[in-house]
């Protein structure tokens, strides 16, 4: 059996009971890097033969796993910290695992993004997680304006030497918005910086970040298309021409009357 166990993400005592027993009972521990796991490890007395997987050996060693498993060993998999496959290796693993038809688990615990975006204050009903930001900037502005108009709360990790940066490409594609950058999570110093997108991070950026973004408002939604082309969206979508004024001023904040008026002066 494989076991992908969640390793706490600074308090070290936010660890389970079942994933220590996970981590005492298992024949291997692979995880990103082994010098960062074993003073974790240590703490806790536990053991074990370790394995460096991480994302520039991921395929290789995945197929060692496999062998491993095959053979009837017990591997537990972890990451430097937090769950393993978010934001971190392990999801090319599963994959082979699925296509094998071999057994995996989850030993659930901590990670970064759900006790960030409580933390905010910014709506919790419905989020969405898009993990670290592209390298190259045609990539990264491409890759946010898929989410640029989305109206539930949104969730980025950032590393230290990235995060100025990742805040001024968000706002370049969102516009102005209110986010929060929390750090530190569960440990002594744990931050949560309010701010808004336009006046940047108030701080000097120290350790890493999860960067929550508020979602997009009806204004943000419109705002690449014009009044007239708003309003011809709905009458071809088969509204008539009052339904779809009321609609539109309702969506763009405005009145009925004032884009009556407009329509009008366009005739």
């Amino acid at each position: 059996m494989l076991y992908i166990v969640s390793t706490p993400i600074g308090n070290l005592k936010d660890i389970s009971l079942r994933a220590l027993e996970v981590l005492k009972s298992v024949d291997l521990i692979a995880c990103e890097d082994t010098r960062h796991s074993l003073k974790f490890l240590s703490a806790y007395d536990i053991k074990k033969p370790l394995v460096s997987y991480h994302k520039f050996n991921e395929r290789a060693e995945s197929e060692r796993l496999i062998d491993l498993l095959r053979d009837g060993k017990d591997i537990a998999l972890i990451s430097d910290a937090g769950t393993p496959l978010i934001s971190d290796p392990g999801n090319v693993l599963t994959k082979l695992l699925v296509e094998n038809s071999l057994p995996f688990t989850v030993i659930p615990g901590a990670c970064a993004f759900a006790p960030a975006l409580i933390l905010s204050g910014l709506d919790t009903a419905r989020f969405c997680f898009l993990g670290f930001l592209p390298e190259k900037q045609s990539q990264r502005i491409n890759f946010l304006e898929k989410y640029k108009n989305i109206d539930v709360t949104l969730i980025f990790y950032s590393a230290p030497h990235d995060v100025l940066k990742d805040i001024d490409t968000i706002h370049s594609v969102f516009g102005d918005r209110r986010a929060v950058a929390v750090r530190e999570i569960t440990k002594l110093y744990e931050e949560a910086i309010p701010f808004n997108l336009a006046n940047g991070l108030p701080k000097e950026p120290r350790g890493e970040f999860v960067l929550v973004v508020e979602g997009a408002n009806d204004l943000d939604k419109f705002s690449d298309i014009s009044v007239e082309d708003h309003i011809k969206m709905y009458i071809d979508s088969g509204l008539d021409k009052k339904e779809a004024l009321k609609k539109v001023a309702k969506e763009r904040g405005v009145s009925k009357s004032d884009l009556y008026k407009l329509t009008l002066n366009d005739r």
